[in-house]
C-alpha cells in the first residue's frame, strides 16, 4: 500500500470546525512583545551612546597624538585655524577625512586653537549636540569626570568643549 500525505485542518472546536486564535490571545502576544521592545529600546540606545562617546574620545585621542607629534618634530605647535580646517603643515599627520567632516561624532566640528580659549595649546568641539550627561560620561572617560576641571571641559561658550594639550 503506497505512503499518502493527508492534509489536517488542525485542532477541530466541538463542532468540528477549526478554530482560530482569540482576541485575548493576540492582545497577549501583542502586550508581551511591547514589554520585550520596552526592554530592549533603552537598553539599544544606551549602547548606541557608549559607542558614540568611545568614536569620540578615540578620534580625540587619535588627533591629540598627531598635534603633540607635529609640536615634537618642529619645536612649536601649529597656528590656529577655522573650525573644520586642517592646520598649516598637519595635512599629513592627520587624517584629513576626520577631521573636516561635516560633524563629529558627537556633533559640532573640530577646530585647533593656539593661543585662544585661555590656553595655550587645544583641541575644541563646537555646537555639541549631546546632553550635559553624556558628556560627563565622556569626560570620565578621559578625565576626572568634572567638566570645570581637568584637561577635557566645558568653557563659558554653551556647547563648546575643549581638550587642553598645553595649559
Amino acid at each position: 500500500m503506497p505512503f499518502a500525505f493527508t492534509r489536517s485542518a488542525g485542532p477541530a472546536g466541538p463542532d468540528g470546525r477549526s478554530r482560530g486564535f482569540t482576541l485575548v490571545e493576540i492582545m497577549i502576544v501583542v502586550a508581551l512583545i511591547g514589554i520585550l521592545a520596552a526592554i530592549a529600546i533603552p537598553a539599544v540606545r544606551h549602547q548606541q551612546q557608549r559607542a558614540q562617546n568611545s568614536r569620540f574620545v578615540s578620534d580625540l585621542r587619535v588627533f591629540a597624538a598627531a598635534f603633540e607629534t607635529y609640536a615634537t618634530k618642529n619645536g612649536r605647535w601649529p597656528a590656529d585655524a577655522n573650525p573644520g580646517a586642517v592646520p598649516t603643515g598637519m595635512s599629513g599627520e592627520l587624517r584629513d577625512a576626520d577631521w573636516t567632516v561635516a560633524q563629529t561624532p558627537i556633533g559640532g566640528q573640530w577646530d585647533w586653537d593656539y593661543k585662544s580659549a585661555g590656553v595655550t595649546a587645544c583641541i575644541s568641539v563646537h555646537t555639541v549636540t549631546l546632553t550635559p550627561e553624556q558628556m560627563k560620561e565622556i569626560d570620565r572617560m578621559i578625565d576626572d569626570g568634572n567638566l570645570a576641571t581637568g584637561n577635557f571641559r566645558t568653557t563659558s561658550t554653551s556647547g563648546y568643549y575643549i581638550y587642553i594639550l598645553q595649559p
